[in-house]
């Protein structure tokens, strides 16, 4: 047997209705509504003890806390420290062989863990040990690749102000970039023009129009690209190729045969006709792969959109509250404990408590739900809501980035940064494409110079340049990022935080989901739901209003829920006196000229008053409707109990319910349609748990199960062959969550459950589990047909240019706008509609 905390009953540990772990200890409740309570504070909860039951406090089992490497005894080796994870952002990259490449040498470094490259948010996302490498280490390794690091985002650096940093990099970036593609246009127009001189008429001789292109030309090649002879340089000192290396080599060969053919054209002068340039065709080839970059970076930045509205919500400043007097002051120079006071209109600027005040708070950009929700002293907010209403004093209890925006930020950008399975065939594609396209180009430039017609020359080298540019490897590497990118910001967006790329993969093959009940399919407040009196000349008012009268000082969720329903009803609840409260039965007290009792069967029988066959009845027909059932008695106080004289009886049976969420028979429904299999999982009674069951359209159900076995659960379904997602919302949950193929915690639960979990429902609605599943197979649809457009535009447009049917301007402009077409397509998905009304969606 065990001791409710929060209410002092006695509890079975073996069939309580909920339990909890806190400091290694578990927890039993006589309701979840207890269960809830704990949670919300449990050290307050150990420090105060049972309220209102005039028991010892219970004393919370200590932590013991790591030693410091100061005073461990001489010789002892310290404690590794926990792998620390960093973002770098990477400049440089250009396509899939890039991010292999980087994977590949971050890799091998001793000290990391795990490293993974992001093409589409050019960054690395590197898990390294503290004691065997560290920051300076990666980053020179990231250079001696042939790449710059940018700033990593050390623990001390505010993950808005890593954002914002990452952003003024793109920005600086895509002005540069803007800037020679425009220098590049407008040099390549007149070049373009020159061409055609023979063909309009212009005033100038061959070569000296020749000349005109070659000094129009230069720059473009080496100032306008210079970027890829400078990344075809850096990877070339490590024996690698990479796109830079396709297009620096591409327009090299057309460059150089041209300066031949204008400063030495006999040289490569075939019957003394002076030879064809092709400044033209370098020039186009550069100023187009510019073009389609500028296009690509714009759109990868509209892809991460998500981000930046998210870093958006957090205030720049706060008013601190100090010795009466209020100060504006930078949002990072808050500390915990810290009071602020959030006027109407304004955002609250760190996580906290109100202290002083009410309030409604609009909480839709964190968590899509767009209704207000009221607050009052005690209440928790989060930072980055809207205050609409009253002015509030808060308590600052998280600050920089432990608040709630800090935490779902840095999950959305390591979510976004994960690779699915799906992108692991474009990495190895990847690793041999470049070296195998230059193969395919030389191959084809030794068979049109010996076998094609004449000038064989020139046919060959337009058929090599073709081949080199028309390739893409940048489509291969965009494929998947750019999807899972925008995506999980999606998500974000809806109230969906998915926390990784294989979650969203994994998400689109389930069969089975499993919901927990408690706080999931229900409110976790208790409600009345029925009342049934069983004795003559007692009404339902007058069962309910001696009920509430006994339960008036009992601080039980279920008396609490008697309590108020009673006085919604406008019935006078009498003052009892001699209250008290049966252990795991109970409550007894003196209403009137009479004694009441409310609780259990076994309650009454030991008071010595008759239950009739009426009254097992009622609670019977309680049970099948998923209520639980509590039996009122009355005895007169002049009779004695347990004589069985006659003069106590049980004059009713309440049902006690917790309350089923509005939207909970809906979502149900819409997770039928889509196919799955719905089971839910309690600790409650099978009777009970059923009647539940039964008004939801649940067809199976897992009742009598403890918290300890909810795994087991679920790794019986998986062992059946099931993929299984788990939702849950208590920290009794977290380990089926970790066990399920997909674990999805309610927003509105514990963060031990929200840390445990693949995914989670920021407003508790369950109709976003639903949101959740579809926009899984929207992106993983999406990540396909981009793949297929990647592999197929490779696969369809490299022969053709070897077979001569390409020309070079052409596969330049077909190369570009392959990667812009997988960018433009993955964008698709900030159109997803979600399939049930969305309550927030903004």
């Amino acid at each position: 047997m065990a001791i409710d905390p929060v209410c002092g009953m006695t509890v079975e540990e073996t069939s309580a209705p909920a339990s909890s772990q806190y400091a290694g200890k578990s927890y039993y409740f006589c309701a979840p509504g207890c269960k809830r309570a704990f949670e919300q504070d449990p050290e307050r909860v150990l420090r105060e003890g049972p309220k209102g039951m005039g028991l010892v406090s219970v004393k919370p089992r200590p932590v013991p806390s790591t030693p410091s490497q100061s005073a461990l005894p001489s010789g002892k080796p310290a404690p590794l420290e926990k792998p620390r994870t960093l973002t770098i952002p990477i400049e440089g990259m250009s396509c899939a062989s890039c991010v292999a490449r980087i994977e590949q040498g971050l890799g091998s470094v001793r000290g990391i863990t795990r490293a993974s490259v992001n093409l589409a948010t050019e960054t690395a996302t590197i898990d390294f040990l503290p004691q065997i490498t560290d920051t300076k280490a990666i980053e020179g390794t990231i250079r001696s690749l042939g790449y710059r690091p940018g700033r990593a985002d050390g623990a001390t650096v505010e993950a808005t102000t890593v954002e914002a940093s990452n952003e003024q990099r793109r920005q600086s970036a895509l002005r540069r970039l803007h800037v020679r593609f425009w220098v590049a246009a407008a040099l390549a127009i007149p070049i373009m023009i020159l061409a055609m001189s023979e063909h309009i008429g212009l005033p100038l001789s061959q070569s000296d129009s020749f000349w005109v292109q070659l000094v129009l030309a230069t720059p473009i090649q080496f100032w306008a690209g210079w970027q890829f002879y400078r990344g075809a340089f850096a990877v070339a000192r490590h024996g690698a190729t990479d796109m830079n290396t396709l297009i620096a080599i591409g327009t090299s060969a057309a460059y150089g045969y041209s300066l031949v053919a204008t400063v030495a054209p006999a040289v490569i002068a075939a019957g003394g006709t002076l030879p064809a340039v092709y400044f033209d065709t370098s020039a186009a080839i550069i100023t187009l792969i510019l073009f389609g970059r500028l296009m690509e970076a714009r759109a990868k930045g509209r892809a991460s959109d998500a981000i930046r509205k998210l870093a958006g919500l957090q205030p720049k400043t706060a008013r601190l509250l100090r010795d009466g007097l209020e100060q504006d002051i930078p949002i990072a120079d808050i500390k915990v404990g810290d009071l602020v006071v959030v006027r109407p209109g304004e955002k609250v600027p760190v996580d906290g408590v109100v202290r002083e005040g009410t309030s409604a708070l609009d909480e839709s950009m964190l968590t899509g739900e767009s209704l207000p929700v009221e607050k009052k002293e005690g209440d928790p907010v989060i930072g980055a809501t809207l205050n609409r209403t009253g002015g509030l004093t808060v308590e600052a209890t998280k600050v920089g980035k432990e608040t709630a925006l800090a935490r779902i930020i840095a999950i959305v950008e390591q979510a976004q940064a994960a690779k699915p399975q799906l992108a692991r065939l474009a990495d190895r594609v990847a690793a041999y494409f470049v070296p195998a396209v230059i193969g395919v180009a030389a191959v084809t430039f030794v068979l049109w110079f010996w076998l094609g017609p004449e000038p064989a020359l020139t046919q060959a080298l337009i058929t090599f340049v073709a081949v080199l540019i028309v390739a893409c490897p940048c489509a291969l590497g965009l494929a998947t990022p750019t999807s899972v990118m925008v995506g999980i910001g999606k998500g974000a967006e809806v109230g969906v935080l998915i926390r990784s790329g294989e979650a969203l993969e994994r998400a689109q093959h389930l069969t089975t989901i499993v919901l927990d009940k408690t706080g999931t399919l229900t409110k976790g407040q208790p409600e009345v739901g029925a009342i049934m009196p069983v004795a003559k000349g007692w009404t339902q008012e007058a069962v309910l209003a001696f009920a509430a009268a006994a339960e008036r000082w009992s601080e039980h969720p279920l008396g609490d829920a008697i309590v108020r329903f009673a006085r919604s009803r406008h019935l006078m609840v009498e003052e009892p006196t001699d209250f008290q409260a049966v252990p795991g039965k109970g409550v007894r007290a003196i209403v009137g000229r009479r004694t009441a009792y409310l609780g259990t069967i076994s309650l009454l029988e030991e008071a010595g008053l008759q239950v009739s066959s009426e009254a097992h009845r009622a609670a019977d027909q309680l049970a099948s409707a998923g209520m639980t059932p509590m039996y009122v008695g009355a005895m007169d106080n002049g009779s004695s109990p347990g004589q069985g004289n006659g003069s106590g009886q049980v004059i009713g049976v309440l049902g006690v319910a917790d309350r089923l969420k509005d939207e909970a028979r809906d979502a149900v429904a819409s997770l039928k349609r889509l196919g799955l299999a719905v089971i839910m999982l309690t600790g409650d009674n099978p009777r009970t748990a059923q009647g539940v069951a039964d008004r939801l359209g649940i067809d199976r159900v897992l009742a009598g199960v403890l918290p300890h076995q909810k795994a087991e659960e679920v790794r019986r379904l998986q062992q059946a062959g099931k993929v299984v997602a788990m939702v849950g919302d208590g920290i009794n949950d977290a380990p089926a969550l970790a066990q399920a193929d997909v674990g999805l915690a309610m927003g509105t639960g514990t963060d031990v459950a929200m840390e445990a979990a693949d995914v989670t429902l920021m407003r508790g609605d369950l109709r976003t589990i639903v949101s959740a599943i579809a926009l899984s197979r929207a992106t993983t649809r999406n990540i396909k047909q981009n793949l297929f457009a990647a592999f197929m535009y490779n696969v369809l447009l490299i022969p053709t240019a070897a077979l001569g049917l390409l020309n070079p301007i052409w596969a330049a402009a077909a190369m570009a706008l392959s990667s812009i077409s997988v960018v433009g397509n993955a964008l698709r998905l900030r159109k997803f509609k979600t399939p049930v009304p969305a309550q927030g969606s903004h």
